[in-house]
């Protein structure tokens, strides 16, 4: 079932990334980690369905997606970039993506966190945050999304890497999260595994773990 949503507020996170709020409709329910299609109620771009994850929490009053803009793609986040409150999106019925199954270690790249930031929101009202880790991975200081909510949710849990500049702030590694490093920061890979992010990403960090002895059936990743 399809949507027509009144956007009430945008604002920008990062320098590219913009957190809308819209409109729930009524009896409108979904879980942390779920996501739905999502067009722009525009000419030419109503059939231009794309999918993004809800960072708002089910009880919250309105809905609300943080998405990264790619403005030189000249698609549909480039579009959503340019929306101002008084806009509409349309969206569908929620479907599941990462659904939390306890407490474990979160591997983001990039804009891949999204799904994350409801399960960590949700965890953190419950008091239930425990000892579930975050392993963010950005190419720039200025691209880490949430900085300081994360920071704020999860304290020591919350390990930051830079991968493209050197950094005084965060761990500088040159190029990319490896098995190395994971084998230096994580003690037990019999617990649950959660990965998000560009699909080089997702690969890799699936392959590494695998290596270092994470049970296949406790990868919990976006396909």
């Amino acid at each position: 079932m399809a949507y027509t949503v009144n956007i009430l507020d945008t604002e920008m996170v990062t320098h590219n990334v913009k957190r809308l709020t819209f409109e729930k409709p009524e009896g409108y329910t979904f879980e942390p980690g779920q996501a739905t299609e999502v067009s722009i109620d525009k000419d030419s771009w109503r059939d231009e369905k794309r999918p993004f994850t809800f960072t708002s929490l089910n009880e919250d009053e309105h809905l609300e997606f943080t998405i990264k803009i790619y403005p030189d793609h000249n698609g549909v986040t480039e579009q959503i970039g340019k929306l101002t409150p008084g806009d509409s999106l349309i969206i569908d019925d929620p479907w599941g993506t990462i659904q939390y199954t306890g407490e474990g270690v979160f591997l983001a790249g990039g804009a891949g966190v999204t799904p994350f930031i409801a399960i960590f929101r949700d965890l953190h009202k419950k008091g239930e945050i425990g000892n579930n880790t975050l392993i963010f991975s950005n190419s720039t200081d200025k691209d880490i999304i949430l900085k300081e909510e994360f920071e704020e949710i999860l304290g020591d849990q919350f390990i930051n890497v830079i991968t493209d500049e050197p950094t005084e702030d965060h761990i500088f590694l040159d190029g990319y999260i490896d098995e190395e490093f994971l084998d230096s920061k994580i003690d037990d890979f019999s617990q649950p595994f959660y990965v998000c992010g560009p699909q080089p990403f997702n690969e890799n960090m699936m392959e590494y773990l695998k290596e270092l002895g994470a049970d296949p059936d406790a990868l919990v990743f976006e396909e």
